[in-house]
């Protein structure tokens, strides 16, 4: 009988085991948020969550106020909704709140990426060196040389009578030739001498990252369920062909026999190859550092266009900078005439532009901003309350509904208005208010504090670049002008650009 007791016990010791990592017997202490922990043990509320993010914060925020603590997925996480208060977590130390600690973990189920001890550090100094300041002028002349091949390689004599109309998806063109074109800057062309000659090597860079990009695409669209970890075997099976085939094609091996090379990426290998990092793992990292640069500037870019193309107002602004920074470097289109040489001096010239650019990613960059917590502390907020959170959690920013949707600060949030973002006398705008009370963190379509994208300078340009070249050289129109702008993707919560819920039929011509 004795044994049979120790049984049982021991059976019963196992289930509170249980109970307790499924989060069953978690309760809110003395000054912590408002705890919600949904519906499923150890689940919580992960599958509203997943289903539609913006709209369970929504809720949430309703419910419990500006700042509450919810069960996701085995986690808590403290969801703070005041932009008033984002400060006390963008700017606490990474002793406390660290980004690292959390997207490590993404990473590596994500990509098969392993980091470094040191990698954040390694990261920030290589980005700062070769994709901001200075640092851009090489990567920016790459970007442009391979949008033109892309763009203009059917360029010749003629008239005007053999200048047909191509018919597209928008958003399948624009992620096509932005991928493309960053993939082909940041890792090199082909050899002219391996192709015989400097045409035969476009041609090749050409087709090879054509076919490199319908496989990205492939990935793209895995994504989401894949950060989650909720893919089907089928979609596993894929994921995991496409992660081999990535870090076959990207490996160090086969891209260092690439010319024009980036800084950037020859950098980044060198460094981690110093620290004893094995070839097979930076192969991976390579793959990390494509998706980090190229998953969101493609879809940004089709939405930038659509807007401009949806408002006639801000395309003929636009249009007129443009020409104008044309004009002030003395060049001109014309047909058998040189390309135009766009460079990073003339793209800090468009004031306009840039408020378009942040106005569209106002309305469609939704990235959720996650610390882990690494010891016991205080969060204050703006009103002078503080909450305790504790060791292991997670605190989250989500600012696409908690600021660049609120219509306090920003006034009919849900309309276009390419020059929110510029003051009457054409300056950048920064001063934007809630409750009267100035706001720091506005607009975060790159995130903020230490985890703020580091490429979002050389992102920026290959928008801006795109579309310049778009507007000088080519027109464009929708097939039918009163076509809807589409539904955001809602699947793509908190992944950066949101992608549409359809394409949009539209067709193009070389204009000279």
């Amino acid at each position: 009988m004795s044994f049979l007791l120790q049984i049982l016990f021991a059976l019963f010791i196992s289930l509170l085991g249980g109970l307790y990592l499924l989060g069953a017997f978690r309760r809110r202490r003395s000054g912590e948020p408002p705890l919600d922990k949904g519906p499923l043990p150890w689940l919580g509320h992960v599958l509203e969550f997943r289903r539609d993010t913006a709209k369970f914060l929504e809720r949430m925020r309703k419910k419990h106020g500006d700042i509450f603590t919810v069960q996701l997925g085995g986690f808590y996480f403290t969801f703070l909704t005041d932009p008033l208060s984002f400060g006390s977590v963008v700017k606490e130390a990474r002793a406390k709140l660290d980004f690292s600690e959390f997207a490590k973990h993404l990473v590596k189920r994500v990509f098969g990426y392993s980091h470094l001890e040191d990698d954040h550090k390694l990261i920030q100094a290589s980005s700062n060196k070769h994709l901001m300041g200075d640092g851009l002028v090489e990567i920016t002349q790459g970007m442009m040389n391979n949008l033109q091949n892309l763009m203009l390689h059917n360029i010749g004599p003629g008239n005007d009578d053999d200048r047909p109309w191509q018919e597209d998806g928008l958003f399948a063109y624009c992620y096509n030739i932005v991928f493309r074109a960053g993939y082909l800057a940041l890792f090199g062309n082909e050899v002219a001498k391996t192709s015989e000659s400097v045409d035969k090597a476009k041609e090749v860079d050409r087709k090879e990252s054509n076919e490199l990009y319908y496989e990205f695409r492939k990935y793209d669209q895995l994504f989401p369920k894949l950060a989650y970890g909720v893919l089907g075997p089928s979609e596993k099976m894929e994921a995991e062909r496409l992660k081999k085939l990535f870090w076959k094609v990207l490996a160090v091996e086969k891209v260092n026999t690439k010319e024009n090379i980036s800084s950037w990426i020859f950098e980044s290998q060198q460094l981690r190859a110093e620290r004893g990092m094995h070839e097979y793992m930076l192969d991976r990292y390579m793959f990390l550092l494509l998706w980090a640069s190229q998953g969101n500037t493609g879809p940004a870019s089709f939405w930038l266009l659509l807007f401009l193309m949806k408002h006639p107002e801000a395309m003929k602004a636009v249009k007129s900078e443009v020409d104008e920074v044309l004009h002030e470097t003395g060049q001109k289109v014309k047909r058998g005439g040189l390309l135009i040489n766009l460079t990073r001096d003339m793209l800090l010239k468009t004031p306009v532009l840039d408020s378009a650019v942040d106005e569209s990613l106002r309305m469609t960059a939704a990235p959720v901003l996650t610390r882990a917590v690494m010891e016991d502390m205080s969060l204050k907020m703006d009103n002078g309350r503080e909450y305790k959170i504790r060791k292991g959690d997670r605190v989250s920013l989500f600012p696409y509904t908690a600021v660049q949707m609120d219509p306090e600060v920003h006034p009919d949030p849900h309309t276009f208005k390419y020059n929110r973002f510029l003051t009457p006398d054409g300056r950048k705008k920064t001063e934007f208010y809630k409750g009267g009370k100035k706001i720091k963190y506005y607009n975060m379509p790159w995130g903020a504090g230490v985890s703020m994208c580091p490429g979002r300078f050389f992102a920026i340009n290959e928008l801006k670049q795109f579309v310049f070249l778009m507007l000088t050289y080519f027109d464009f129109e929708l097939k039918n002008p009163d076509e809807e702008i589409p539904d955001i993707d809602v699947r793509r919560w908190g992944f950066g650009t949101m992608q549409p819920t359809r394409d949009i039929p539209f067709r193009y011509r070389l204009r000279f």
